[in-house]
């Protein structure tokens, strides 16, 4: 059975710090691009930040490009999301998201879309406080 398990989220306050993680199982993602979303109350589910297979090649919403870091280990079949400077307008459900087996990049124009992406985790809990 695949699974994508998110940590790590939490309370902070307005300048925080948090470091999220994906755990993934039930298969290897190492030849999958990867992705973490969001979705505050009220609001659609968003993009936050995407890396391809080997890590070479992020992106970023604009609204957290300089304050977050993606990054994967493959040995480890975890994704991670370092978040800082954290805002209350981060305040959200955190989701990681994987490609099917063998989409090992996306295109600057692809990473966004959610269609893209067949499994998704159930999502953590980040909230900060103003």
């Amino acid at each position: 059975q695949v699974q994508l398990v998110e940590s790590g989220g939490g309370l902070v306050q307005t300048g925080g710090s948090l470091r999220l993680s994906c755990a993934a199982s039930g298969r290897t993602f190492s030849n999958t691009n990867m992705a973490w979303f969001r979705q505050a109350p009220g609001k659609e589910r968003e993009f936050v930040a995407s890396i391809n297979w080997t890590g070479g090649r992020t992106y970023y919403a604009d609204s957290v490009k300089g304050r977050f870091t993606i990054s994967r280990s493959n040995a480890k079949n975890t994704l991670y999301l370092e978040m800082n400077r954290l805002k209350p307008d981060d305040t959200a459900v955190y989701y990681c998201a994987a490609t099917k087996d063998g989409t090992f990049s996306l295109s600057s124009d692809l990473v966004q879309v959610q269609s893209e992406y067949a499994y998704w985790g159930q999502g953590t809990q980040v909230s900060v406080s103003s």
